[in-house]
């Protein structure tokens, strides 16, 4: 059994991790709420603007819509890859690299990949076995509608251009804090809804379909791309927050058994005291 030294060393160690972790928790936990009510204020706008662009697609033939809906064979793909630029935050990063890393292994495989990262744990694993086109760590650092808008416009460029055929999102999508689901999204080229023969989509359009269509394309692919960030924005301080309550419950546990085991050491330690001065004073009566 280690000496009482050691023991009291342990112990004071673990409360300052308890410390640390305790005070991580309760700083997502506040992050959180915030980043939570921003993707719940954005998610169903972004979704009607995404159908709403689909609805349109489908029935536009100007250059505009065909440009941005081209469906070309597949040789060069681009994965944009959302992780967080810190950890401590159980399996938020893990998994979007092991998704990434199916996806060039599995689904496109024998076809040209590169990638796009925003957040550094992502950049940093990822780059040592795939190419990584462009790295945009400091988007987290000011996450507003302009700077996603750049990555967006960026993205669009390459597309349009024909130096990718496809390209993809990964991230995590917020559903509470405690989970977290990984998504694969196709962000071009743009996918006609499906509709029944019989649903009417008589809109009546000012100024026109094509000038509508001219500004909401752009304006709907920055806006799916700004959802997805936001929604792993909030997925990270939701796995953070999961991880260091779990990681100051398992100090707490620590710390119980720890104490345990140092008052017996102590008991044995008094007791063993105990017993040489009896001792001694046996053999000074005899």
């Amino acid at each position: 059994m280690a000496n009482l030294k050691e023991i009291r060393s342990r112990i004071s160690s673990v409360k300052s991790t308890m410390q640390i972790t305790s005070a991580m928790k309760m700083v997502s936990a506040a992050k959180l709420k915030k980043a939570q009510d921003a993707i719940t204020a954005m998610r169903p706008y972004a979704n009607k603007l995404t159908e709403l662009l689909q609805s349109l697609s489908a029935t536009l033939d100007s250059d505009v819509g065909n440009q941005y809906s081209s469906q070309r064979e597949v040789k060069k793909v681009m994965i944009v890859a959302i992780t967080s630029n810190r950890g401590l935050c159980g399996a938020f990063n893990s998994n979007v690299i092991k998704e990434t890393n199916r996806l060039v292994e599995e689904d496109y495989n024998g076809k040209e990949v590169l990638l796009v990262t925003v957040g550094k744990k992502g950049n940093d694993i990822l780059s040592k076995s795939n190419t990584v086109a462009v790295n945009n760590n400091e988007v987290f650092d000011d996450l507003t509608f302009e700077n996603v808008s750049e990555i967006a416009e960026m993205l669009m460029t390459k597309f349009v251009e024909a130096e990718v055929d496809r390209i993809d999102l990964v991230y995590n999508k917020f559903k509470n804090a405690a989970t977290q689901i990984v998504m694969t999204e196709q962000f071009l080229p743009i996918t006609a809804v499906k509709t029944e023969s019989n649903v009417n989509l008589d809109y009546i359009f000012e100024p026109s379909k094509i000038e509508i269509v001219e500004q909401l394309i752009p304006k709907s692919l920055k806006t799916q791309l700004f959802k997805a960030i936001r929604d792993s924005f909030a997925s990270e301080h939701g796995a953070r927050m999961t991880a260091m309550h779990k990681a100051t419950d398992n100090a707490t546990e620590l710390r119980d058994q720890l104490t345990l085991a140092y008052n017996k050491a102590r008991q044995a330690a008094i007791t063993n005291e105990i017993l040489e001065i009896v001792g001694g004073a046996e053999a000074l009566n005899n």
